[in-house]
């Protein structure tokens, strides 16, 4: 399997419910390292896993949509807890669409999957890894 990785980064705010997140409980920021791996069985015709350039550019657009929020606020994430690990689901699952959309250029569509590690600090990560069904 081959892999290509891009790396961005993402300030957020937001707060837990629950006695297990402690001091999280309350409103405070986070700032993680992204990485998205895309993966793929064989390289595609012009021997890439995927364009790292549109990868980075859509990253960064998925990024966008959550960066200086207060996750507390949107509505899509009303009553959630917004933990790392379904943050890198979130964001997985938005690059998929992006995949499927052709955002990240034809060849993309022959991508195998992608995993999202995000990086809360030197010590602590949490990784979502999904499955891209070739569309079409």
């Amino acid at each position: 399997m081959f892999s290509v990785t891009v790396r961005d980064h993402v300030m957020v705010a937001h707060s837990f419910r629950g006695e297990v997140f402690g001091p999280a409980q309350r409103l405070h920021g986070a700032t993680f390292v992204v990485d998205a791996t895309f993966r793929r069985a064989e390289l595609d015709a012009d021997n890439i896993v995927v364009d790292i350039g549109l990868a980075t550019q859509q990253l960064g657009a998925v990024l966008a949509d959550l960066n200086y929020r207060n996750l507390d606020e949107v509505p899509e994430f009303a009553g959630v807890n917004t933990s790392t690990e379904f943050l890198a689901k979130v964001i997985a699952d938005r690059l998929a669409d992006r995949v499927h959309s052709g955002a990240l250029g034809a060849g993309a569509h022959g991508l195998a999957g992608i995993s999202v590690t995000l990086r809360e600090s030197h010590v602590a990560w949490a990784s979502y890894d999904r499955d891209l069904h070739p569309s079409g």
